[in-house]
């Protein structure tokens, strides 16, 4: 079974609509697809009627932003309930902040002498209520002034540079309260790409675990595949689980297609277990 748990639709900062991104998983050999946007749920019930369709099971999911020792941190949340009122509720808080955000970003740029970012994120922005710097990034490029989205990031969108706006997102252990309290599964998205040392990470994982916390993904577009191994290692150390997603958000954006990764190693037990 190919399993692909971790990508994005235009409900949040992905560029396919819910349908068109299960059309694609099913083309890439996706049986088994979870649909994670950033913060929000609104396409979950169009995904699964396309899953519906074509054949896949579909496991509801999400990703919640976390601030932990100044580090962005995404969870993912697998087997949800779409309709838990305190995960509702919580997600609501996290989106209510973006806008903020976006609008400190957009002045950031206007010091720079870059004017218009806020109206052109926005306005590539199907759900606004989710804005990120993938608009502003998607922006940049349409305008004309950078080639493509990475470097976006790498010359005004990343940490450190001119448009960089640091944010305090939820707390990890209120993220893992509300998925798990929705009878999800919390997983940690991309270990690997978090600017943190092996020993900030095992205190992390110690604290996710402590929370709550089930799972770690292990191969991920996100992930070098000398990067498999390791956090392979990192899950049988803690007792997790390992996913496995590519953290699709459009062709040209992703490393890697829906469906394409290669299979858990076989020293890690497979987060499925957990909800088939």
């Amino acid at each position: 079974m190919n399993y692909d748990l971790h990508c994005h639709s235009t409900a949040s900062d992905g560029l396919f609509a819910p349908g068109e991104l299960v059309d694609a998983a099913r083309r890439g050999g996706v049986n088994v697809l979870a649909l994670t946007d950033h913060d929000e749920l609104s396409g979950l019930a169009e995904a699964r009627q396309a899953c519906d369709a074509h054949g896949l099971r579909f496991i509801n999911g999400v990703e919640i932003s976390v601030t932990w020792e100044d580090e962005t941190i995404h969870i993912v949340g697998l087997g949800i309930d779409p309709e838990n009122p305190q995960l509702l509720a919580g997600l609501q808080q996290v989106r209510g902040s973006r806008l903020g955000r976006a609008e400190a970003i957009a002045a950031r740029f206007d010091s720079i002498g870059i004017s218009g970012t806020l109206q052109g994120a926005l306005s590539l922005a199907a759900n606004p209520a989710v804005i990120s710097r993938a608009h502003f990034a998607r922006h940049l490029v349409s305008a004309g002034h950078t080639r493509d989205a990475d470097s976006a990031f790498k010359l005004y969108l990343g940490s450190g540079k001119p448009a960089y706006v640091p944010h305090h997102w939820s707390h990890l252990e209120h993220a893992v309260r509300w998925i798990t309290g929705s009878g999800g599964v919390a997983v940690v998205a991309h270990p690997g790409r978090y600017r943190l040392s092996d020993q900030a990470l095992r205190r992390f994982f110690g604290e996710f675990r402590d929370a709550g916390g089930r799972a770690l993904e292990v191969v991920t577009g996100s992930h070098q595949p000398s990067q498999y191994a390791t956090f392979a290692r990192f899950a049988r150390d803690f007792g997790f689980h390992g996913s496995r997603g590519s953290d699709f958000h459009g062709v040209g954006e992703s490393r890697i297609g829906l469906g394409q990764l290669p299979p858990l190693p076989d020293s890690v037990r497979p987060v499925w277990d957990l909800f088939d």
